[in-house]
């Protein structure tokens, strides 16, 4: 990889890798039952460490609310205060669907190309996974099979906070104003509840939150969730003909409805899907949680619709029980509201075209904070940080491609300059 400028990748590796070992100790998997934010008390811990650290490495704007969303500033460079502020975002917590709690990320300095055998009989396999076998001789992370890795996004959080560092030390490396943005509960979905947009002082800003090297993503989900509640009738069993109708088999039934073709196992590239989530509940009572996913906006509400259709054919089976169906919107599909700032995308094609990174433009089969971002008004396109396998016990960091995550945020900071 050409890094120009005098930036060398193991400088960021020095800057980047003991960061990532050291924020995947805090256990910050987030509960998307929990409508409070932060969902949980060790994202509020890792948003008050990363205050300290940034205090400790010499800011002084640096703030925490009542939220856990962290903001600090780093001061534009002598002769560079006019310059727009562009703002760098990653997530504090973990996906909840795969325990996060007593992470043991394990270094391997240069990986010997042999599978890699970890806890519960499982294997990380060159022969299936094509990236780690390119990573032959190459220095990578991973999980030893009880947890996930927390990759997804104490990488991204990483990067930032190694590319903060460089800047810091660096005063010859001009800057304008630059924002650090770290959030809770984006693998929740919930979109920014209590987020300080006023305080924001970015027009344009990114996320690192993406996988392999290349990937620049412009484009996102239309994503909704839906609560599907199901009342039946409780009665004894003995004198239940006729009159009974159990909830919990008619969440049961609605869930077999939904099309196996258009699930997540089922689809790639530009395909939506139906997500049965979680499912729970009793004779009386049941809910069933869908998550709703396309690019298209018109292929979103078709899926709404159909679940109202699914609704009624379960009522139809079971006489006397009511089905609701409750849906939310979680994010809309960033790639209109960015196109109308081309100059956002330009930028960071410079400065993947800078460090000689190929890159990768796909959708972004999810979403991010900085999809809600964008739907807030302020463009915010997203950025690979090297991880694979997220929220799986088979999930991996790629060491050179971290580092080459935080190098690419200094070379945008400074294209941002001029």
């Amino acid at each position: 990889m050409n890094t120009p400028n005098n930036i060398e990748l193991k400088n960021f590796t020095g800057l980047t890798l003991k960061r990532f070992i050291k924020y995947a100790g805090f256990w910050t998997t987030s509960d998307r039952n929990n409508e409070e934010t932060p969902s949980t008390p060790g994202q509020r811990d890792l948003a008050n460490a990363l205050a300290e650290e940034l205090r400790g490495l010499g800011l002084s704007d640096v703030t925490v609310n009542a939220n856990s969303y962290l903001i600090a500033r780093i001061p534009a460079s002598k002769g560079k205060k006019q310059v727009p502020s562009v703002g760098f975002l990653a997530h504090l917590d973990t996906s909840g669907e795969v325990s996060g709690k007593n992470v043991k990320p394990i270094l391997v300095k240069s990986y010997n190309g042999e599978p890699i055998n970890l806890a519960n009989g499982l294997v990380l396999d060159p022969k299936t996974d094509p990236a780690l076998a390119a990573h032959s001789g190459r220095a990578l992370v991973h999980t030893d099979g009880t947890t996930l890795l927390g990759a997804d996004d104490k990488a991204g959080i990483a990067a930032i906070m190694g590319a903060a560092e460089f800047l810091l030390s660096h005063p010859e490396a001009e800057h304008g104003p630059v924002e650090i943005i770290f959030t809770p509960d984006e693998e929740t979905g919930k979109g920014l509840p209590g987020f300080p947009l006023k305080s924001l002082k970015s027009k344009a800003c990114y996320t690192l939150d993406g996988g392999p090297i290349g990937e620049m993503e412009i484009e996102c989900f239309n994503a909704w969730s839906a609560k599907i509640e199901f009342t039946g009738v409780a009665m004894h069993l003995g004198t239940a003909r006729g009159v009974m109708a159990n909830a919990g088999l008619m969440a049961a039934v609605y869930a077999a409805m939904l099309p196996r073709s258009e699930s997540p196992e089922a689809t790639d590239g530009y395909y939506g899907y139906y997500c049965p989530l979680s499912i729970e509940g009793n004779v009386e009572k049941a809910t069933l949680e869908v998550f709703i996913r396309d690019f298209d906006s018109g292929g979103a509400q078709r899926r709404i619709k159909n679940l109202e259709t699914f609704a009624a054919a379960v009522e139809a089976q079971f006489p006397g029980g009511r089905v609701k169906v409750n849906p939310k919107v979680q994010y809309l599909n960033m790639k209109e509201k960015i196109n109308e700032h081309p100059e956002v995308f330009t930028k960071l094609q410079q400065a993947f075209k800078n460090l000689g990174i190929e890159i990768r433009q796909k959708p972004i089969r999810g979403g991010t904070d900085g999809s809600r971002l964008t739907e807030l008004g302020i463009p915010t396109p997203n950025i690979f940080t090297g991880g694979r396998n997220y929220h799986s016990r088979l999930e991996w960091l790629s060491v050179d491609e971290l580092a080459s995550a935080s190098a690419l945020v200094v070379e945008l900071i400074k294209i941002w300059a001029n």
